[in-house]
């Protein structure tokens, strides 16, 4: 009895330190989803574009802070843009992004309230009389998206009188707190969404069931379920659910890419439809996607401040790469 104690003694502190620890991390979400809220309400309160100028000086702090993503999005940059571009101008665009990542989240924070004829003045369609064409004949259809400008808007691309119900796939987030605010803040779109890994045979009934716009987004790293192909000139892991999807269930597919052309104001550009069956047969998901990544690396290009690029896209760059040797070639305006 006189042995067991101290390890009885043990189990008792081991269990009691690991409560503490769980009543710190649920204090500390709790807190957190606090801040954030408080900043929620404060920036709905602010007129768009003076939520948009605080996000950009925010944006630019955390350039000065960050150190991590810092360094990614320079990494990133030289890989695309070393051969064309100076250290000082890839450094300049580098910073440039961090402040539109911030006007962007704050902005999204802002028009996530707004109302349509509010938000009407601030957002234009361009090349939508593609997806008006569909609604003749009443027919779903699939969007490759990605990290541009203010990405949240894609959810409001439906037109007055629409059939069409915007839907998009979303990973939770991990404090449950968040993630309810989160929802709650798109909640306003009308849109549907569905969480990625545990609602894909909802989604999946829902298209049986009514005319479905579904975005994917498809411009980030996608682990195992993925395929190797070129985007901007480098190998990455490119997500196969976009073009699984339109074949599945016989969708057009097209890319929509969200500019900024000034503070507080974006177009959502549709592009080309992507074909996704050739000669009556289907092509495959490699082809599909490579043409996905063709047409969002061209938006990248477009206007290289707009994209995401603290995110690690790029994970099998070699040291030539990682220096720019092997760039991809980027038009003049550029």
């Amino acid at each position: 009895m006189i042995l067991l104690t101290p390890c009885f003694s043990f189990v008792i502190c081991r269990g009691s330190l690991r409560t503490r620890l769980l009543s710190l991390n649920r204090f500390m979400d709790y807190l957190l989803y606090l801040i954030v809220k408080s900043l929620v309400v404060f920036l709905q309160t602010l007129p768009l574009r003076w939520g948009a100028q605080l996000g950009r000086l925010g944006g630019d702090l955390v350039y000065r802070l960050d150190r991590r993503h810092r360094r990614m999005a320079v990494r990133n940059l030289t890989a695309v843009f070393g051969g064309q571009k100076s250290e000082s101008e890839i450094v300049a665009l580098a910073r440039e992004n961090f402040r539109r990542l911030g006007e962007n989240y704050c902005s999204a924070i802002k028009t996530a309230s707004m109302s349509a004829e509010a938000l009407a003045p601030h957002l234009k369609m361009v090349g939508f009389e593609k997806i008006q064409d569909l609604e003749t004949v009443q027919k779903s259809w699939v969007a490759a998206v990605g990290h541009f400008g203010n990405f949240e808007l894609y959810a409001r691309i439906g037109w007055p009188g629409s059939d069409f119900q915007v839907a998009t796939t979303f990973r939770s987030l991990k404090q449950k707190r968040l993630n309810q605010l989160l929802q709650d803040l798109r909640a306003r779109s009308k849109a549907m969404y569905f969480e990625r890994r545990e609602e894909v045979k909802e989604l999946r009934e829902a298209i049986k069931v009514r005319n479905m716009a579904v975005g994917f987004l498809s411009d980030q790293h996608a682990g195992q379920s993925s395929i190797r192909i070129p985007f901007l000139g480098h190998e990455c892991s490119t997500t196969v659910a976009t073009a699984v999807f339109a074949l599945r269930y016989r969708l057009p597919l097209v890319s929509a890419i969200c500019y900024r052309t000034g503070l507080a104001q974006w177009e959502i550009e549709f592009n080309d439809w992507i074909p996704t069956r050739e000669n009556g047969k289907a092509r495959s998901v490699e082809a599909i996607m490579g043409d996905v990544n063709e047409a969002l690396g061209r938006g990248v290009l477009r206007d290289p401040a707009n994209w995401f690029w603290v995110h690690n896209r790029w994970r099998f760059l070699s040291r030539a790469e990682l220096r720019g040797q092997s760039p991809v070639a980027a038009p003049a305006s550029v």
